[in-house]
This record gives C-alpha cells, structure tokens and sequence, in this order.
C-alpha cells in the first residue's frame, strides 16, 4: 500500500524543466510586461520602425518567397494537426489518452492567451500605412484594420508546439535533437516573420517570451508519457 501510494505521489510530481525554478517563468513575464509597458510609452518604436524600413528596402523577389516557405514552419494549424496525429498514434499503442492531453493543453492555452492579448494592445501591422501604425493601444485605427499584431502568434504557435512534438517524440529523440527542434523552427520563423514584414520586431519579441513561458508550463506537468532518452 505504501508503495503505491509512493510511486503515485511520484507520478504526480513537476516533471524536471531547465533552468529548474520558477524565477525563470516570473522572469519570462516580467519581461514581456516591461516589453509592452516601454512600448506604450513610446520606448522602443523607432527600434521597430528602423527595422521595417530595413526589411522593405532589403527584400528581394528571391528572398521572399524563400523567407515565406520557411515562415509556413511557424503555421499553428498544420503543426496542432501533426501534434495531434503523433499523440493519437502513441495513445492507441499504450492504450489510454494521456499523449492527447499535452496537444489539448497547447491548443487552449495558446488560444486564451494569444488573442485576448492581441485584442487588448491593438497594434497595426507593420503593412499599416496610415498615421501612428507603430503604436499599441492605438484605439484611433480605421475599422477593418488589422490591429492584432502584438504578440506575435507566429512566434508562440511555433515554440509552444515544437516543445509538444520534442515532448511527444522523447522517447525517441536525444537531449540534442530535442534541443534542436525547440530552438531551430522559432529561429527561423523569427527571422522570416520580421523579414517577410509581417510583424514588427518586438511583436516577435513579445511572442518568443509568452511562447516559451506557456511551453515551460507544458513541460512542467507529469503527463504519463514515455521515458525520455538521457
């Protein structure tokens, strides 16, 4: 009796995260509410309005559909698909649903983060032409307008399920391979995201720090997963 009631306390236990303590998920949010406190103030838009004048006089036809077939690595819906699909295969082979619950996780945490976020801070995108597209809380924007920009969805969608499918594929995948898929897809897509002048700098900014905060939430829990390889 003792021993189960101990290998179920272990069950239940915070699965190991690196760095290990909470001061680096209270970091992650203190940084994007400074992000977004400096840039309501005006801090930090020329930085943003710098890089898009960049971006627009560096594009080149060749370059930008490159940059935009890479950018398709950052699509929230084909990755949610793919997720779902490696969770549904390692449900039926152990014979019980949790593998789907870190994909369930994902979806709705992205969801009621991302756009009550977006929502709330009405930021034009870089595309905008009219006066102040820089700002956030800029509630003067003509109506259709695209004022979601900040965070960056692009951002969040790709670190969040990169982290689902490295959780997923752990029993096949070692320390370094994990590695390299949570970080090589949001490097990319935050490049091709400001360079394909979807999103202005600190949008992508905004939305690696949520991203990674929501994915060091994922990772946390004890879902009842394979063993990860050393």
């Amino acid at each position: 009796m003792r021993n189960a009631i101990t290998e179920r306390a272990a069950a239940l236990r915070l699965r190991p995260v690196r760095p290990a303590r909470w001061w680096f998920d209270a970091l992650l949010i203190g940084l994007f509410a400074l992000l977004t406190g400096v840039l309501a103030a005006g801090g930090l838009l020329g930085l943003d309005t710098a890089t898009h004048d960049w971006v627009v006089s560096h594009q080149t036809q060749a370059t930008f559909w490159l940059a935009r077939v890479f950018n398709f690595l950052g699509q929230g819906t084909p990755l949610t698909l793919i997720s779902l699909v490696i969770a549904l295969f390692l449900a039926v082979r152990r014979r019980n649903i949790w593998p789907v619950l870190p994909v369930v996780a994902a979806f709705l945490i992205t969801g009621v983060v991302i756009m009550p976020l977006k929502i709330w801070t009405e930021r034009a995108a870089p595309g905008y032409e009219g006066p102040n597209a820089v700002d956030l809380f800029n509630n003067a924007l003509p109506a259709g307008t695209y004022d979601i920009s900040y965070p960056s969805g692009h951002l969040v969608n790709t670190v969040v399920w990169y982290g689902v499918i490295a959780l997923l594929l752990a029993p096949w995948l070692n320390r370094t391979a994990r590695l390299w898929l949570r970080i090589a897809p949001p490097a990319i897509v935050f490049v091709t995201t400001i360079y394909l002048d979807y999103h202005w700098l600190t949008d992508s900014v905004a939305g690696v720090l949520l991203g990674v905060f929501i994915a060091r939430l994922i990772d946390r829990v004890p879902w009842q997963l394979p063993d990860r390889q050393p």
